[in-house]
């Protein structure tokens, strides 16, 4: 399958702009910067995955989500692992999928035969969708899909009281909120039939042990969600401040990852690039620019290189007018 656009991608930046790894402060993605902290027994590395951990890891995320008592559950590496797999899982006919949004849900449908098209009998949602933060109404199509990879920051809004009607998938991201997607852990919530059929696919110890005690150790400490989520509001707010006070419009995102209207958006990234700032731009659109939040001891270096970035890139910044859309929502 080809390579796609996505955030990342420290190695090609660092081809492009130079600079060693620790010099770049990677805003291209809406992972939390402030991970959750990682301890791991060392027979989770030793032993294959057990039962027992992998019962406790859902164990967990049935609470921590709150999963209906009738919805199965699997867990995964990664929520993208799950995105591949979940096409195969109903004969390929047509599935809405909303064109602006995380782009691998597409590719995998289409890689398993499906037409994307509307009216049609498989919808899917990213709620809240990624880049722009907007929410969505649960899908009624026989077949669908919602991936709420970023909605930990959100709660209330998620749709996981639905999740064990029939043809209902309901995806969740262990990377995001708790910040180590390189651990690759995710998870698929729903409809039994269709949970078993993808367990059945994903085969045995498609976990590994130290992602299990890991996930299940961050799921069970909710006070660390409950404090993160007030900080991560906080960033978001400050970087808010930030970008409009350099021009730019604020139109959506959530409090991982915020996004905004400039008058060139490849121009203000390549000026923050040059000051080793990473940043997320879109094929789709010459005004969108994202950027996830810095790390506590980093933000000096972004408000650095915006202060060059606004001088050097011409004014490209400044929220654009000709090459806007109508505004999205905000979250």
């Amino acid at each position: 399958m080809a390579g796609r656009d996505h955030g990342g991608g420290i190695d090609a930046a660092r081809a492009r702009y130079g600079g060693g790894r620790a010099a770049w402060l990677d805003l291209s993605t809406g992972i939390n910067p402030e991970p959750y902290p990682v301890t791991v027994a060392p027979e989770a590395w030793t032993s294959l995955p057990d039962s027992g951990a992998m019962e406790r890891l859902l164990g967990a995320a049935r609470a921590f989500w709150t999963v209906p008592e009738d919805a199965a559950i699997v867990a995964g590496a990664g929520a993208s692992a799950l995105i591949a797999q979940i096409p195969f899982l109903a004969p390929a006919e047509r599935v809405s999928i909303p064109a602006r949004t995380y782009n691998e849900h597409a590719a995998s449908f289409r890689y398993a035969g499906w037409e994307i098209g509307e009216n049609a009998p498989a919808a899917v949602i990213v709620h809240p969708n990624n880049p722009d933060g907007a929410l969505y109404p649960a899908p009624n199509a026989p077949f669908s899909v919602i991936d709420e990879s970023f909605c930990d920051v959100t709660p209330e809004a998620s749709h996981i009281a639905e999740a064990a009607r029939p043809g209902r998938i309901v995806l969740k991201s262990f990377g995001k909120f708790w910040g180590l997607a390189g651990l690759r852990l995710g998870f698929a919530i729903g409809d039994p039939a269709l949970i078993d059929a993808l367990a059945a696919r994903l085969g045995p110890w498609a976990v590994p042990g130290p992602a299990l005690e890991i996930g299940a150790r961050a799921l069970e400490d909710e006070a660390w969600a409950a404090a993160t989520r007030i900080r991560l509001a906080k960033d978001a707010a400050r970087l808010d401040a930030l970008l409009l006070g350099h021009g730019a419009r604020a139109i959506g995102g959530t409090t991982l990852f915020r996004l905004y209207d400039v008058a060139d958006a490849a121009a203000v990234h390549d000026a923050l690039a040059q000051h080793h700032v990473l940043t997320r731009v879109f094929p789709y659109s010459r005004a969108w620019l994202r950027l996830g939040m810095p790390p506590s001891g980093r933000w000096e270096q972004l408000e650095r290189a915006l202060e060059t970035a606004g001088g050097t890139a011409g004014g490209a910044i400044r929220a654009g007018t000709a090459s806007r859309g109508s505004a999205v929502p905000s979250s």
